[in-house]
């Protein structure tokens, strides 16, 4: 029976987006099932004893730039550190994500979930806004009713589940990779989830 991981994020999340095609890379070499599970971090924070960006420490906010040139250096990844856009709501393109999977798949959604982090952290682009959303969902060949699936009850009702199972879970930051109940948090513990993933096997 394949494993199956609970892959926690914000959309918004810099470190998510540095870890996702690896990530992705990892499951599909597996052949792990995953359920991908935006969720609101602000509420996750809020029982976990983390903090928003803008009211940690300077000297934090400070290296947390440096951690992102490191990473990105590193991995050859394209990365702005400092976006347009940032910070940014997203709760639209969590949503969305959400409407992707329901309707499309874990497949669909993981690519639309690459396609949100890129636009926000290599090109710039508002993932608040509808009309980048619209402009994502075209470049994935996916429908354009997505978006008001998006809007509708059924992935408002999901993405606050998302949230519950998450804080239920034990996860306190994105990304977090859950893995037969066992939290793996950040893109730089994934050689960890590898090896749980080829002792699974």
């Amino acid at each position: 029976m394949p494993t199956m991981i609970d892959y926690y994020f914000a959309a918004q999340s810099p470190w998510t987006y540095l870890g996702h095609a690896r990530f992705v890379s990892l499951v599909q070499a597996a052949g792990a099932t995953v359920r991908v599970r935006p969720a609101d971090f602000g509420q996750v924070f809020s029982v976990s004893g983390g903090l928003p960006l803008a009211q940690r420490a300077q000297q934090r906010q400070a290296y947390r730039l440096v951690e992102l040139r490191r990473f990105s250096e590193w991995l050859g990844m394209p990365m702005n550190v400092q976006p347009k856009f940032f910070p940014v709501q997203p709760d639209a393109a969590s949503k969305l994500i959400i409407a992707v999977e329901q309707a499309d798949g874990s497949a669909a959604a993981l690519d639309m979930a690459g396609r949100v982090f890129r636009a926000c952290w290599e090109q710039q682009r508002d993932i608040a806004d509808v009309a980048t959303l619209a402009s994502l969902l075209s470049e994935a060949g996916l429908a354009p009713v997505r978006l008001t699936e998006s809007q509708q009850a059924a992935a408002a009702e999901r993405y606050a589940v998302n949230t519950a199972e998450a804080i239920a879970a034990g996860v306190f930051g994105a990304p977090s990779y859950v893995v037969d109940g066992e939290v793996f948090w950040g893109q730089d513990r994934l050689d960890f989830v590898g090896r749980r993933l080829d002792s699974n096997r």
